[in-house]
């Protein structure tokens, strides 16, 4: 009885090692693409704040 109580503790801790791995998976490419994108969305920062110049006449 206490082989069958091992074996149970041992798929619970494969579970949760697997959703941890695919958490942190998930995360790196959610980081990545964060990165990635950064200039593009600097870039469209700039270009608003130029396009927001008031002409006083």
């Amino acid at each position: 009885m206490s082989e069958e109580a091992q074996t149970k503790d041992k798929f619970w801790v494969y579970v949760g090692g697997t959703v941890f791995a695919l958490l942190v998976t998930i995360a790196m490419v959610k980081q990545s693409e964060t990165e990635k994108f950064a200039p593009i969305k600097q870039q469209l920062e700039e270009e608003t704040a130029q396009m927001n110049i008031r002409v006083l006449n």
